[in-house]
């Protein structure tokens, strides 16, 4: 053949290919609008921004033809119900923590966090690489969704208190905000439990509806004002070690995606998940400042109070072991994972922040 023939039968066949290659790139890239609803009002900006920065990235990984539209919390549905509102296809979207479900089953909480579990960084090392994902999606299937790690805020506080907390006795009769499987721990020594959103806290402890409220951290505390309205700020929250902030999708809608969009999706979820944990890092200490300077009372829980309350867990982790072998199954590999990462932290991790805390108390 020669080669001017041979050029004009090539630019005829990658014509040909291209006609029929650009439909096919186009049908694998649709225009998809989604919604999402948060469980979390849009001033707290960083719980609910990592909605928003998961929708950001979902748009610009596809030129904007995948789009997910946030709602905060009452905007669609009341933030206690974003989960629902998935599984029945109100939205294809929403973003929650797990333990607020756990009316559904207390299995739930384990994929959040649960008392004396692993904090931020163990909980993302289980989720992502010690098959905790696995076993979350496994259940989650259960209620018609699937799950992605989508936020996490760090160990966080013990709330506000009107009193000061001492002994075990103190909590007695004490209604304390606090939500999912970590208010049957506290009722074990005399706590009497309240589920309220993020937006109701406030109104509650300014009323005396409620005597005690936890929701995260300084920077998110801060702006929902609780330290106008008690003077005890205690710490560390030991039912939200590291609580993860997942992204739930409708099982129909995540399986009717692309595979490309999956990939997108997925990888959009893992961007905010360090977002948000690394910008409650940035937050939190000058808002502690602030806090401290202004009159807020810091106290430690007493070892008391905390050697009572991992004794009620772990009660309760046997009680409902029993009857649910759901949690059974995902609170057993938590806590062997958890086992072997403390074995571990101690060498290096503890070691290492505990001398860098007293250097700086000495400097």
């Amino acid at each position: 053949m020669k080669r001017r023939d041979f050029l004009k039968v090539s630019a005829a066949g990658a014509a040909a290919t291209g006609a029929i290659a650009s439909p096919a790139i186009a049908q694998s890239s649709p225009e998809i609008k989604w919604r999402l609803t948060s469980s979390f009002p849009k001033s707290l900006d960083t719980i609910y921004g990592g909605a928003t920065e998961l929708a950001k990235y979902v748009a610009e990984m596809t030129d904007n033809k995948f789009q997910i539209q946030v709602f905060a919390a009452g905007e669609i549905v009341p933030g206690l119900q974003a989960l629902d509102a998935t599984a029945n296809g109100t939205v294809e979207m929403c973003h929650t923590v797990s333990y607020y479900y756990v009316g559904k089953d207390p299995t739930f909480a384990i994929y959040a966090s649960v008392p004396f579990g692993l904090n931020a960084r163990q909980q993302n090392s289980w989720l992502f690489q010690g098959g905790g994902n696995e076993l979350a999606n496994e259940f989650f299937k259960k209620f018609g969704v699937i799950g992605f790690p989508c936020g996490n805020t760090g160990t966080q506080m013990g709330g506000w208190f009107r009193k000061e907390i001492k002994t075990v006795a103190d909590l007695s009769g004490l209604k304390f905000r606090i939500g999912g499987i970590a208010g049957q721990v506290l009722q074990k020594v005399g706590v009497v439990p309240q589920q309220l959103a993020g937006g109701d806290i406030y109104p509650a402890l300014e009323k005396g509806t409620i005597d005690a409220a936890e929701w995260v951290g300084p920077y998110d505390d801060e702006k929902l004002g609780f330290q106008k309205v008690a003077k005890y700020y205690y710490y560390p929250g030991f039912w939200e070690g590291g609580p993860t902030v997942h992204a739930y999708t409708n099982l129909d809608k995540w399986n009717s995606l692309p595979k490309n969009y999956q990939a997108i999706l997925t990888n959009a979820t893992m961007a905010a998940n360090t977002w948000m944990a690394a910008r409650y890092d940035m937050q939190n200490p000058s808002a502690l400042k602030r806090l401290v300077a202004g009159g807020t009372q810091l106290r430690p829980f007493t070892n008391e109070v905390l050697e009572a309350c991992l004794k009620a867990t772990n009660e309760l982790w046997g009680e409902i072991s029993a009857k649910n072998p759901d949690f059974k199954k995902s609170i057993d590999a938590m806590q062997a994972y958890r086992s072997d990462e403390y074995l571990w932290w101690q060498v290096a991790e503890y070691t290492y922040d505990s001398f860098m805390i007293r250097s700086r108390t000495r400097g």
